[in-house]
């Protein structure tokens, strides 16, 4: 019994002996066409114009069924042609969906264009209020913190100390020895060709220390430590944490914002020293390799090629990035929405827009900073 009900849905296209007329019969929807679809399409593509279709013998006919036989038509209806009612009506219906054009989208015009604009100006203008407004109530949390120095979260800020200090120093080394190593060679073959081997200390020391040191440092800790950052606190947004601190009467700011942001102003001029450090020992590295210069030659050329004032701009460097790294970090997670796609999208803005205010602010401080250091 079970078997012959199946044999009776089961779709089948009966040809007749002379080829002209064709039968459906059983049920031909996505469930039963499944396990033999590419048969049906095969024999469906062998129909031409002249024949006669008779699908009064079909059970069940879903818009898939329908929409098989419309393309095999041509999407057209045959001539010849032995229908139920209801299956007409679902063929119809198919042929109308497959028949509507699609609206094309309106072509953006000047209004447009200025409207789009405006919605960035807009965002735009909502990231400076809300970051202004972070760095207000940090200022209010420092001040609050003068007035009553045993709220301070020392435990907070020396665990980020820590974690964004400590743990990147060695990532910060192998880059920045390797970064030293090549510029050190790249650097070499231009200078033995015009035999002028020893400024090989003036532009490594240059370099390393007042430019290439604090910008690899920081978009070293805006990817590492400014994306952990953002995702902590995007986390606890999510979570409701942060709104289970505010319900407790506990400051977001003065617990969560505030230690990472006077965390990473005191690690990173200590992470660039560190890795400017270990840049000019790649450097040296390399130079006494390929250009016979002894280290001890470069130690004590290397006070009278770069002044000390370069070092005081690289550590300031260090010490504003590292500020501008945690307050954006911070400004996009607490930004963050209680769904995953925001955490994710925001946590992308914050290294993306650390890195690039990084940039800039070291294009304005190389500008405003560029008779200070170099010796002449």
């Amino acid at each position: 019994m079970r078997g012959d009900r199946v044999s009776e849905t089961a779709p089948a296209l009966k040809v007749g002996i002379d080829t002209s007329e064709w039968t459906l019969e059983g049920e031909w929807t996505i469930r039963r066409l499944e396990s033999c679809i590419g048969e049906v399409r095969s024999q469906l593509a062998r129909a031409n114009a002249s024949v006669r279709w008779n699908l009064e013998g079909l059970s069940r006919l879903d818009s898939f069924g329908a929409t098989l036989l419309w393309r095999a038509w041509g999407q057209g209806w045959p001539e010849h042609i032995r229908i139920g009612e209801a299956h007409r009506k679902v063929i119809e219906k198919v042929a109308e969906s497959s028949g509507a054009s699609l609206p094309r989208p309106p072509r953006p015009g000047v209004l447009d264009l200025i409207a789009a604009l405006g919605s960035v100006v807009l965002a735009v203008a909502g990231h400076l209020m809300d970051l202004v407004r972070l760095v207000g109530q940090l200022a209010l949390d420092v001040a609050y913190l003068f007035r009553h120095p045993t709220d301070a979260p020392l435990k907070e800020i020396t665990a980020n100390i820590y974690k964004m200090g400590v743990k990147a120093m060695p990532v910060a080394a192998l880059v920045g020895f390797l970064i030293g190593v090549v510029l050190s060679y790249l650097s070499a073959l231009q200078l033995q060709a015009f035999g002028a081997d020893i400024f090989i200390v003036n532009i490594l020391g240059l370099g390393i220390i007042r430019e290439l040191g604090p910008v690899l440092v920081s978009i070293l800790v805006a990817g590492r430590s400014g994306s952990a950052m953002t995702a902590q606190l995007g986390v606890m947004r999510v979570t409701e944490e942060i709104d289970a601190l505010s319900a407790m009467g506990i400051s977001r700011t003065l617990r969560l914002v505030l230690p990472k942001v006077l965390a990473l102003s005191f690690a990173m001029p200590l992470l660039v020293l560190w890795t400017s450090g270990m840049a000019l020992f790649g450097g040296m590295l390399s130079a006494w390799i390929q250009m016979d210069l002894s280290m001890a030659f470069f130690i004590d050329a290397l006070p009278g090629a770069v002044p000390i004032a370069n070092l005081y701009i690289g550590l300031t460097k260090g010490l504003i990035f590292g500020l501008l790294i945690a307050l954006i970090a911070c400004h996009f997670g607490l930004r963050v929405k209680p769904n995953t796609e925001s955490l994710s999208a925001n946590t992308t803005a914050s290294v993306v827009v650390s890195i690039t205010m990084v940039i800039l602010a070291d294009a304005v401080l190389a500008i405003a900073t560029r008779s200070i250091g170099v010796p002449l």
